[in-house]
């Protein structure tokens, strides 16, 4: 069993259930602080698109939603008419052209340990000069077990010194890991940004 057909069956449930408060708002404005109005943002593993894909169009962002599931992604178009929605893996990312900002809330602790130091270099290249990178992480390195409904999920970490060095190799230095963040409802984040002129 996928994951990609997990979301498939669970997509309208998943979607019922997310939360809609935006807790998450301070650390995406963190992320945001230095994209230009109507600047390039990528919601990777987008999901059904509320709140956070919502939110980065109502800022005036020019909004991409990728995501691996299409009954997520016609949950996106539906939910943020004002963004571009892409079918695409985020292992085998390839869009293209750079963004201000990427987003992965959510999504890419899904891959394993070993997907994950592949991936993340190639997500990292996205990145235009001065564009920040935020992903939901864990706490350490390990494995552990999530929901959605009532299905099992996969979830995966490096260490912070694991993500620190693929990130500095791919040019976009961690500013910052807050593990379990209190503010945050207890999420793991990431921040990571490519230097300006690079």
């Amino acid at each position: 069993m996928s994951l990609r057909d997990t979301y498939e069956r669970q997509a309208a449930r998943y979607d019922a259930d997310r939360g809609k408060s935006l807790f998450e708002r301070a650390w995406l404005d963190r992320a945001l602080a230095d994209v230009p109005e109507g600047g390039a943002v990528l919601d990777l593993g987008c999901g059904a698109g509320r709140p956070i894909g919502v939110y980065l169009v109502e800022q005036g962002f020019a909004v991409t939603g990728v995501d691996f599931s299409p009954a997520m992604l016609a949950l996106f178009s539906h939910h943020v008419p004002g963004a571009k929605a892409v079918l695409a893996d985020m292992r085998s990312l390839d869009l293209g052209h750079g963004f201000d900002a990427i987003i992965g809330w959510g999504s890419f602790f899904h891959l394993t340990e070993a997907e994950q130091r592949v991936a993340l270099p190639r997500i990292a290249a996205h990145l235009a000069p001065g564009g920040r990178l935020l992903l939901t992480v864990g706490p350490g390195a390990g494995e552990a077990w999530g929901t959605v409904g009532d299905e099992r999920v996969y979830h995966a970490s490096l260490s912070q010194p694991d993500y620190a060095a693929l990130l500095s190799a791919a040019g976009a230095p961690v500013e910052d890991f807050v593990p379990e963040d209190p503010a945050c409802n207890g999420h793991s984040l990431l921040l990571a940004r490519r230097p300006v002129g690079s």
